[in-house]
């Protein structure tokens, strides 16, 4: 499982470096439908690997609600630091046009799976 969460780290990296996305729209989604997370334990686990920039207090009330899974968090991390430079590195290869269609897509595809998905 440690390397399915590195991997997690490393796409939702590369996301964020190349359309300045992450959390909200890759993680908790993938935390949800593939490591049969619930909403809530999704949400913390997230807020706690994003911790060092942004979500320090949020994630301590996740935690102590149980809502946070530490393990994950940890390694999921990992995976995002490296992914959001390689990211960031193929991003200058795309026209804006053409990013902003596929982060559109994108969006809309996981706006659809959340509204119609179990």
């Amino acid at each position: 499982m440690i390397a399915a969460y590195i991997i997690l780290g490393l796409v939702a990296g590369i996301a964020s470096g190349f359309l300045g996305i992450g959390g909200g729209t890759i993680l908790i989604p993938v935390l949800v439908y593939m490591f049969g997370l619930t909403q809530h334990q999704a949400q913390g686990t997230t807020l706690a690997l994003m911790v060092p920039p942004i979500g320090l207090l949020a994630a301590m009330k996740y935690y102590f609600e149980g809502n946070v899974k530490i393990n994950m968090a940890a390694f999921i991390c990992i995976g995002f630091f490296v992914g959001g430079l390689i990211g960031a590195l193929f991003v200058h290869k795309v026209s804006d046009p053409h990013l902003k269609k596929i982060f559109g897509v994108y969006l809309l595809f996981i706006s659809l799976k959340m509204i119609f998905g179990k």
